[in-house]
């Protein structure tokens, strides 16, 4: 008879197989129907015998199937829906010991994945000594490799595959293949799906039973039982006490330190007790409405949510589905709230509520909108751009941006040679928020200019500058950056900028297609730079195509989120933000000014890992509050600050924790015969220097007539590429 392992017996358990030791867990998330009891999953070992594992109702259509190995080798894993194989079952992995002594490689992203979607896994290093270490991913489509060095003797990878099917993935180190590599990992078809998403406060309100006259200058944290720390709300109660807002999560002793210019006021710390009945509980909320399993596109849908019963909790709620639905809760001021969303398109729509990070009953919810789909109008202008003209040593060149959002004061620009030397630009302030960048090169070759508002750069930014006759033009040497490509506004300018000097001369076109006719305004300023405005009538989704020569430039098409007017969320202004020089773990904070504005004040903050983590908003004075939020990652961070639901100017704020000059593109090099030249059934080479660029994810492609092996090691001077072209012709390589 079969020999059957139970899951709950082979945690932690020593294998006695060739290269014995302790075993990873593996993790795996799969696309499933409705029904979690219709799903089944088994593991086949090497040695035959099977295994039957975890498996874990995620609550959205998901499941995540947990395995504890106990052999070394291949292993096949067969997932069933309602007794048939799911899509690309049975999926392979490999499983090695964790302290072999060798290069192991684990993660999902070795064995399935879905497309359009990041597939990840990690490569270990620690007990292998010196050698170098390759990669490459062939497969159906191109794929960008992303490897990111995690400092410990493991790095992450992630690779985005485009189109279903079968990915060999090819881990070498010092040159040999590790133990399982070639990996073939099984892509599956997967609807890329539009979210919406909202996320509503409810917090116990505990007096401190001491007189704070001014609050304004005050700060406060919150330490539960288990240790955990964040900041909580401070606020003046109607008996002149000075009162915190704060969500429990937990029984016990709450610990609340404030703070006046980081010293404790008087009797800080504070003890606060909290009992079960002030714990969220999910189960306890009530949803009814129509919203909930039917609604029309483009109408105003509802449902009502009741948390009276159910303790203190943030309530989140998520709709994703063919369009993105703009959520708006109002609060009925009873415990209870009216929930309503208005998607552009018809489809299946999957609502999730959750209170107190759970699921409410019969979340998440499936719902038939009906409707016609929106009609799409195109509106499409065609330049013809003329050649730059050719720069010379010891002649002035010049570089015209249009920059919304910045000011003069914060803006700097540097350019690097072809030897490496770094000299500051003078940068020229013309009219609003329109710029000239200017420097005298002292070589010929490849310039490489940086232009960056409050040390970071702007979107775009490093350009290319050739110095000379320009060679190897073409669409893929255009580049377009702007807010106007990352979200606008109906009846407001949004504003882009293209840049085509490294080009060469051709056809520039630009579409923008969606609800409405767009007026578009193109200005060629004549240097290789050109700035483009559109104007919208309807909110919704556009796309935004740019293409040179009829060919998409990189990223093309671009897809925008028009929004309603944002009414009074123009008045709002910004103040005392720090937006470099903050640390990890330390709480941060700045103002907002609604100068006469009425509404309710939101924001949100995405880590560099793409965390997303509400920021606490407290009043401080009439019409004056305090965004208060703690980073746990260096890096870039992105604050949304929204009001009514719009974003207010200038958001999302870009705020830098740790060091400034952290992943710098400006600062990356890439040389070698392998960019310019090669020959079929030959090896190219080139090298990608990223030694003073500090930590990041590094991303090469290559494109061409033939699919090509893109492999990669480390070197001294960062990474070594090569690859063998099979046919002749040209080809693309992208680096970022």
């Amino acid at each position: 008879c079969e020999d059957l392992i139970s899951p709950d017996s082979v945690d932690n358990l020593r294998s006695a197989a060739p290269g014995s030791g302790l075993f990873k867990p593996v993790d795996f998330r799969f696309q499933v129907g409705p029904i979690f009891n219709f799903v089944s999953a088994a593991v086949v070992m090497p040695s035959g015998k099977t295994a039957y594992p975890k498996i874990e109702d995620n609550q959205d259509g998901t499941v995540t199937v947990k395995y504890q190995p106990t052999e070394t080798g291949l292993h096949e894993l067969h997932v069933k829906y309602n007794n048939e194989g799911i899509d690309g079952s049975p999926f392979l992995f490999h499983v090695d010991a964790v302290n072999s002594g060798y290069v192991t490689a684990y993660g999902p992203g070795l064995s399935h994945g879905v497309v359009h979607e990041p597939a990840v896994f990690t490569i270990n290093t620690k007990e292998a000594g010196a050698g170098g270490l390759s990669l490459a991913v062939e497969g159906p489509s191109k794929t960008e490799i992303k490897c990111v060095d995690n400092q410990d003797g493991t790095c992450t990878v992630s690779y985005m595959p485009t189109v279903p099917g079968e990915y060999l993935i090819t881990v070498k180190f010092a040159d040999q293949n590790i133990m399982g590599s070639p990996f073939t990992a099984k892509i599956t078809p997967g609807e890329p799906k539009k979210r919406a998403q909202l996320s509503v406060g409810s917090s116990s309100e505990v007096s401190l039973k001491v007189t704070e006259t001014d609050i304004s200058d005050l700060t406060a944290s919150i330490r539960s039982p288990s240790g955990r720390e964040e900041p909580c709300l401070l606020k003046r109660l109607a008996n002149g006490h000075l009162g915190i807002t704060f969500t429990p999560r937990e029984t016990g002793e709450h610990l609340v330190n404030v703070f006046r210019n980081g010293k404790h006021i008087a009797n800080s710390p504070f003890k606060i007790m909290v009992g079960e009945s002030e714990l969220g509980n999910a189960s306890k909320v009530k949803v009814s409405g129509k919203g909930l399993t039917e609604g029309m596109a483009n109408e105003v849908n509802e449902f009502v949510v009741d948390t009276r019963d159910a303790g203190y909790g943030g309530m989140s709620l998520s709709i994703e589905g063919p369009s993105k639905a703009d959520i708006e809760c109002h609060d009925n001021e009873d415990g209870t709230c009216r929930v309503t969303y208005r998607p552009t398109e018809p489809g299946t729509y999957i609502i999730n509520i959750k209170f107190a990070d759970q699921h409410v009953p019969g979340s998440p919810y499936s719902v038939k909108i009906g409707g016609e789909p929106s009609a799409k109008i195109t509106e499409r202008i065609t330049r013809h751009k003329a050649a730059a003209d050719v720069t010379h040593v010891g002649s002035e060149c010049e570089l015209s941006l249009k920059i919304p959002g910045t000011s003069p004061f914060d803006m700097t620009a540097s350019v690097k040679s072809p030897s490496g030397l770094t000299e500051l630009c003078d940068i020229v302030s013309l009219d609003d928020n329109h710029y000239s960048i200017k420097f005298v090169p002292k070589e010929m070759g490849i310039h490489t200019v940086s232009v960056k508002h409050k040390d970071m750069h702007i979107p775009g930014s490093p350009f290319q500058l050739t110095v000379g006759p320009i060679a190897g033009g073409g669409s893929h040497k255009v580049h377009a950056a702007g807010p106007g490509l990352e979200r606008g506004e109906v009846q407001q300018p949004n504003d882009f900028n293209i840049y085509t000097r490294e080009a060469g001369a051709g056809g520039l076109s630009i579409a923008v297609e969606g609800p409405s006719k767009a007026e578009i305004d193109f200005q060629d300023r004549k240097d290789g730079s050109c700035g483009v405005t559109y104007t919208v009538s309807e909110p919704g989704e556009y796309y935004v195509s740019i293409k040179f020569n009829d060919e998409h430039i990189p990223d093309s098409p671009f897809r925008v989120p028009i929004s309603p007017s944002i009414g009074d969320a123009r008045k709002i202004s910004v103040s005392a933000l720090q937006d470099k020089g903050l640390a990890v773990n330390k709480p941060a904070a700045f103002v907002v000014n609604f100068n006469g504005a009425k509404g309710k004040l939101t924001a949100m903050v995405i880590s560099p890992s793409g965390t997303q983590e509400e920021a606490l908003v407290q009043e401080v004075d009439d019409g004056q509050y305090a965004v208060r939020f703690i980073p746990r990652e260096n890096g870039l961070h992105y604050v949304h600050v929204l009001f009514d639901n719009y974003h207010i100017p200038e958001s999302p704020f870009r705020i830098m924790v740790g060091k400034v000059d952290a992943a710098d593109a400006g600062k990356v090099t890439a040389y070698g015969d392998g960019l310019h030249t090669g020959k079929t059934g030959q090896v190219s080479k080139f090298i990608v220097n990223t030694v003073n660029a500090g930590a990041g994810a590094l991303a090469v492609t290559v494109e061409g007539p033939s699919k090509v092996k893109l492999e990669c090691k480390e070197v001294d001077e960062g990474y070594e590429f090569t690859y063998c072209p099979k046919a002749p012709g040209d080809y693309l390589i992208s680096i970022r």
